[in-house]
């Protein structure tokens, strides 16, 4: 796995240790196996961003601390250029591109995510977390599924939904999908 991964896995165990939580515990806490939490804490698998989320929420942090190692510092306004937000490629078929990780308390977390197309090779993987989500489509055609209702996006289309239901998304037209995501 990559350094990445190996730096927020340690990050993860870590954090549980010093609360002085279980894994077991965490993992009942969190709604996940026990074995899927050693498996992240390892660094040997990728770790979802909805798992993320759950964990920084779990410990009060912000994401970006969890991401990187340091607590985002700017409160007032924050400016991430184009192509300079924080990358968090999790897994093969999404990458996602965090817009906000320098600021610090935020009330949602913005990304921009890529899907990439090739569908054959990864079924959809659906996950789920607390609160809400935006999606508005900057390019492609995306599919998502929400609590089993499939829906199709275009360029400029967007989707407001109940993040706790499992949702996954797909690229469409044997072509990459990129949308705007807030998670709130």
């Amino acid at each position: 796995m990559n350094e990445q991964i190996q730096m927020i896995a340690s990050r993860i165990k870590e954090l549980r240790e010093i609360a002085g939580i279980s894994a077991e515990s965490l993992a009942r806490e969190l709604n996940i196996e026990p074995e899927k939490l050693s498996n992240y804490e390892s660094g040997n698998t990728d770790i979802p961003v909805d798992f993320l989320l759950k964990v920084a929420h779990r410990f009060n942090l912000e994401l970006s601390a969890l991401l990187r190692g340091d607590q985002p510092k700017l409160h007032i306004y924050s400016v991430v250029r184009k192509g300079k937000g924080l990358n968090v490629d999790r897994r093969k078929q999404y990458k996602y591109e965090s817009l906000a990780f320098n600021f610090i308390q935020k009330k949602a977390e913005p990304f921009v995510v890529t899907v990439e197309p090739d569908a054959a090779n990864f079924p959809l993987e659906f996950n789920s977390h607390p609160g809400q989500e935006f999606n508005f489509v900057l390019e492609g055609t995306l599919m998502i599924v929400v609590d089993e209702h499939e829906i199709v996006l275009n360029e400029g289309d967007s989707v407001y939904f109940d993040s706790g239901y499992q949702h996954a998304m797909k690229a469409m037209n044997n072509m990459s999908a990129r949308f705007l995501a807030f998670i709130v």
